[in-house]
This record gives C-alpha cells, sequence and structure tokens, in this order.
C-alpha cells in the first residue's frame, strides 16, 4: 500500500467539493468529547495534510473549536467537511466524506481513556490517551 493516496468527495448537497492529493489512509478514531458531540459518535478521518483542493469554499461555515482547531461543514446540508489545524494548515476529513474510501484502513484510536463504554472497535489498533495526546502533539510552554 502506498503512503499516500488521491481522494475525492463531496458534501451531501454537493455544494462543497474536495480533492486531497496526499491522504494517509490511515483511519483514526478520536474518542473525545467534542468529536463526539460533533459527529453523534467517535470520529473517524484521515489526515490530508495541506495540498488539497476546496471547490465551494463560500458554502463552508468554519466553527473555531480550539485555539489550534477549527471544523468545517457545509452551511447548507450540514456535511462535516474538516477538521483544520491552524498553525499547520493540515487538513482532517471525516473517512466518509470520500467517494471511495476503500483503500483506508482504521490503524488508531486516540482519546482512547474518553471512550464510552457502548461501543469498541473489533480492530487491532494503536491507542492513545488524552494525556500522551497532548504529550506528542501539544507544543511545549
Amino acid at each position: 500500500m502506498s503512503t499516500t493516496v488521491s481522494c475525492d468527495g463531496k458534501c451531501l448537497c454537493g455544494a462543497v467539493k474536495v480533492h486531497a492529493q496526499k491522504v494517509k489512509p490511515h483511519v483514526g478514531a478520536c474518542h473525545c468529547g467534542m468529536c463526539r458531540k460533533w459527529s453523534g459518535g467517535p470520529l473517524l478521518a484521515v489526515e490530508c495534510g495541506s495540498q488539497l483542493t476546496i471547490e465551494g469554499k463560500e458554502n463552508i461555515t468554519a466553527f473555531s473549536s480550539s485555539d489550534w482547531a477549527e471544523r468545517g461543514f457545509c452551511k447548507h446540508c450540514g456535511t462535516h467537511i474538516f477538521y483544520h489545524l491552524k498553525d499547520t494548515e493540515d487538513y482532517i476529513i471525516p473517512a466518509g466524506f470520500f467517494d471511495h474510501p476503500t483503500h483506508f484502513k482504521l490503524n488508531h484510536q486516540i482519546f482512547i481513556d474518553k471512550k464510552p463504554e457502548y461501543y469498541s472497535f473489533a480492530n487491532e489498533t494503536e491507542n492513545m490517551t488524552e494525556a500522551e495526546v497532548y504529550a506528542k502533539y501539544m507544543p511545549a510552554e
């Protein structure tokens, strides 16, 4: 399997289209409270980097959900489009947004200590707690 793939997707109403050139085909599940509230369950998403084209940007509403990230959705149909890291310009896009996600594989979960007990995945994955995520990705002050 190649390290990145190219993917295309669109929102439910078609007002927003994304072509991502360098998608890492490794699906991650985020179990933090914010992602679960936003998506209605764990957020299953792929890292797309910064090399992507978004058509219909005028149809996106972005919500600044933290100092470091914003979440974008179609203002017409409500489809979740992205989780965008402000400092690096990287985009994380829900795996289900893409038209043909057959090359994706669930391989990691973050905020595993925040996952409710009412669901679990059968896949063997790398798991990180909230503390491990912050230690790895947050800048030292």
